[in-house]
């Protein structure tokens, strides 16, 4: 459908794309991966027609037809949601170009019709006033506008940014069903697990095509990176040897191997060439212990003009509770922190603190960061100096730690990326110790690589956890407890992370919505339905309480085989060795990784068996 053959552009600094080439394919599910600025949404552009290379060609299939969402929905959008879908129709003037009238009166009819079934298909209401719609469903009405042209090829930016995570859930199902291309940035992991078939990675100015889904992305790129790490080691030890080589006293320089020096200024040239992204050092600060209790919100209610946000709503948290907070957008997942943190009194009952808190308040709007002050002043307003769990550190260097290079230390944070916002937000909240955590939607913009490392900090981190999230990676990995607001004010208290809620929650809010939004459901009893009462009648039988028994040995054996092909198939000296052996852990590979989604399928199935 399109090629790019050796296309490099850039900004004016260095070089975004450098000489890449991709093609995308008929009906391939494209996930774009990378860091924040490293190039995935000039790739989208490019790929949009919107961006024309520096250099190198860019090559498209006659007529094709894109539809391209970008990350933000457009301010000057404004209508019905039937005029903003039929906007992305072209006049049927120039579809039909001196065409007599009957035939310009047939296409405007098509067009209609074009419109009335991508209203159908997305559930929207043609006469909604676009702008009074949640930012959920502006970006659902934006992608029936880029699909009722019915393109070849649909490019999404960061589709689930900032939509809640039944709107997330709906886009993923409708994408699941959509049998046209698509290439899409995004940070959600579960979202890409569902529909990405092959990950294409932007690192530094190149692009790495994996061919593979996600999971076995994960599994590879670990695979490659103990590679590369071992060879740069190895690398610099020769590097270091001959620098020291030439280094020697005089007798030693009179007859030192001309060879070797030329060598030597190869070596050098190689290390000069080898571009290597910042590393991310994000640490938390724990401050000294909060008392026992937390909070403790007692029957609290809270209404906006007669309209109940929380309703009778009590809860106890203690030292060390992880508690996630979802819910649809505008259901009063902030207003409720708010309460729980006394920032906002409650209109009826109390919450009562404990002793000792000192909290940290990761804000979704970002208030705490001032524009008008520099990256440097944000951290701690204006100081030269943060002491990091007792040692004394320069802002600029701190600020490394978090991507910051020491130019852009000095840029107003008014003029930054949304990444790079949420960055330095973390970098002011970390910059002081805390032994509450408050983080409302911190996944916003970030980056899968610094999202993965906040995760590890959270896992960690020894002190109380309250997030609001629509990340349900994030939910399931790190929480202990979900907290569902519901739009009538409800508050429900549920034991564990976000598919524990889907599973907990009541039958009027789960039975098939439960089972979209977890990609795995129904795998495991395919090919063996069965009838409500029978399902619910079914106990496990004493074989396949051994077989359950015995799946969690088989899993990790598998996985550890599989981990070390990988690293086998990532060793240079394999392909030296002769093709049988590539072609046998190849083969053996590619066994291992059709075996693990079965065996994984009748863990669940025989879980579930057990839990009834």
């Amino acid at each position: 459908m399109i090629t790019l053959r050796d296309v490099t552009i850039g900004f004016g600094g260095p070089l975004v794309l450098e000489g890449i080439d991709l093609q995308v394919e008929l009906g391939e599910h494209i996930g774009l991966l990378g860091r924040n600025g490293t190039g995935k949404t000039t790739l989208l552009k490019l790929l949009a027609g919107l961006l024309l290379p520096d250099e190198g060609v860019v090559f498209r299939q006659q007529g094709l037809r894109v539809a391209y969402l970008a990350q933000d929905v457009p301010e000057d959008l404004e209508g019905t949601v039937g005029e903003v879908i039929a906007g992305g129709l072209p006049p049927v003037e120039a579809r039909t170009p001196g065409a007599s009238e009957d035939v310009q009166a047939e296409a405007a009819w098509r067009s209609r019709q074009q419109v009335e079934t991508i209203l159908s298909r997305m559930q929207l209401d043609p006469v909604a006033d676009f702008r009074s719609l949640s930012a959920g469903y502006k970006r659902r009405v934006l992608l029936a506008r880029g699909l009722v042209s019915d393109p070849d090829l649909v490019l999404l930016d960061e589709p689930t940014n900032h939509l809640d995570i039944e709107a997330i859930t709906w886009l993923e199902d409708f994408l699941a069903r959509y049998r046209g291309t698509l290439v899409f940035v995004t940070h959600d992991r579960t979202f890409l697990r569902r529909l990405a078939a092959r990950i294409i990675e932007v690192d530094s100015g190149r692009l790495v095509d994996w061919a593979c889904d996600y999971a076995t992305f994960l599994a590879r790129k670990q695979a490659v990176l103990e590679a590369e790490a071992t060879q740069a080691v190895e690398f610099d030890k020769k590097l270091a040897q001959e620098e020291a080589w030439i280094r020697q006293g005089i007798e030693a320089r009179r007859t030192r191997n001309e060879g070797r020096v030329r060598a030597l200024e190869q070596l050098r040239q190689r290390r000069s060439e080898r571009r290597e992204g910042g590393l991310l050092r994000m640490r938390i600060q724990e401050a000294e212990r909060s008392g026992r209790l937390v909070l403790k919100a007692e029957h609290i209610g809270f209404a906006y003009g007669g309209q109940p946000v929380v309703k009778d709503f009590s809860t106890t948290i203690m030292r060390g509770d992880r508690v996630g907070i979802v819910g649809p957008n505008g259901s009063g997942k902030t207003t409720l922190l708010r309460l729980l943190l006394g920032d906002l009194a409650p209109q009826t009952g109390r919450v009562r603190h404990g002793t000792n808190l000192s909290i940290a308040y990761f804000d979704q709007l970002r208030g705490q960061l001032r524009e008008d002050w520099t990256v440097f002043d944000n951290v701690m307003d204006g100081a030269d100096y943060v002491v990091v769990n007792g040692r004394r550190r320069h802002i600029i260097g701190y600020l490394q730690d978090f991507l910051f290079p020491p130019e852009r230390t000095r840029v107003y944070a008014g003029t930054l990326s949304g990444g790079e916002r949420n960055r330095l937000l973390l970098a002011r909240l970390f910059a002081k110790p805390a032994n509450v955590l408050v983080f409302d939607e911190p996944t916003n913009d970030l980056d899968l690589e610094t999202l993965e490392l906040l995760e590890d900090l959270l896992l960690q981190y020894e002190g109380t956890l309250l997030l609001v999230s629509h990340d349900r990676e994030l939910l399931n990995n790190v929480v202990t407890s979900t907290l569902a607001v519901e739009r009538d004010g409800r508050v429900g208290e549920y034991a564990g992370g976000y598919d524990d809620w889907v599973r907990q929650r009541p039958a009027a809010n789960g039975g098939a919505a439960s089972q979209a939004t977890r990609p795995e459901a129904g795998r495991a009893g395919a090919g063996r339905p069965q009838t409500p009462s029978a399902a619910a009648a079914r106990k496990l039988t004493f074989r396949e309480q051994r077989e359950l028994e015995a799946l969690p040995a088989q899993i990790e054996a598998l996985e550890a085989e599989q981990a070390a092909l990988y690293a086998r198939l990532a060793d240079p000296a394999l392909y030296q060795a002769g093709g049988e052996d590539v072609v046998e852990a190849t083969a053996r590979l590619a066994a291992v990784e059709q075996e693990l989604p079965v065996l994984y399928a009748r863990w669940e199935e025989l879980e579930a068996l057990a839990d009834r």
